[in-house]
């Protein structure tokens, strides 16, 4: 499996496509501004076909691609049924979103659940809700990469924003303290804005939500 880290759209959030060039598969995490012509591209390179579109939550910046995507290649869209209106009706995110952004919606053709396994370039996927930053943010867990694609949960140094709209800190930390700080250590984390991380150096250094309380 290759993994390509694509930071795209206006606050360059991070598209992570998957490839596996030995079945000719691929799938997307996260759909931000204009990062299908790279996508597309890479495609070409790696020889496969967008077979999954994986969303990890419903905010503007992460979905802003997906209808485009969709119409391209078909990819089936998965979400969370608690971002369902952000993804469906993306108006409602009108009131918190830069100024000349334009959304399109995209129809979710099947809902992830808490706990799930998805089948996908040969290997299996675990999905876990970490609500907290957004009440459909999810993470994908590949045991086998040792990598986990949190969207906006968990960043390096820091946290999702818990002030927008289905926003809660307690919520989030009770999210990361139990679905990513029980990952093992040294899994990679894949956040949906900058640098990536690993589960230990949150657990050690992370000024928001340390591993213990003091």
């Amino acid at each position: 499996m290759k993994l390509h880290v694509l930071p795209s759209g206006p606050i360059q959030t991070i598209g992570y496509l998957l490839t596996e060039p030995a079945t000719g598969d691929a799938v997307l995490i996260d759909a931000p501004a204009d990062v299908w012509a790279e996508v597309e591209e890479l495609l070409l390179q790696d020889q496969c076909r967008l077979r999954e579109l994986w969303l990890t939550h419903g905010h503007w910046d992460h979905t802003q691609d997906a209808a485009k995507i969709k119409r391209a290649t078909g990819a089936t869209v998965r979400a969370h049924r608690a971002d369902q209106h952000l993804i469906e009706t993306p108006e409602v995110m009108s009131a918190f979103l830069m100024p000349g952004i334009k959304l399109e919606s995209v129809k979710i053709d099947a809902f992830l659940e808490p706990g799930q396994r998805l089948a996908a370039l040969g290997r299996e996927f675990e999905v876990r809700h970490v609500p907290g930053h957004c009440p459909g943010n999810v993470l994908f867990h590949e045991p086998q990469a040792r990598a986990a694609f949190v969207g906006d949960a968990l960043f390096n140094g820091g946290v999702g924003r818990w002030d927008l709209p289905g926003g809660d800190f307690a919520t989030l930390e009770r999210s990361i303290r139990g679905q990513i700080y029980t990952l093992p250590p040294d899994t990679a984390v894949y956040p949906g804005h900058g640098p990536s991380t690993t589960v230990a150096a949150e657990m050690a250094d992370n000024p928001y939500v340390p591993a213990a309380r003091s």
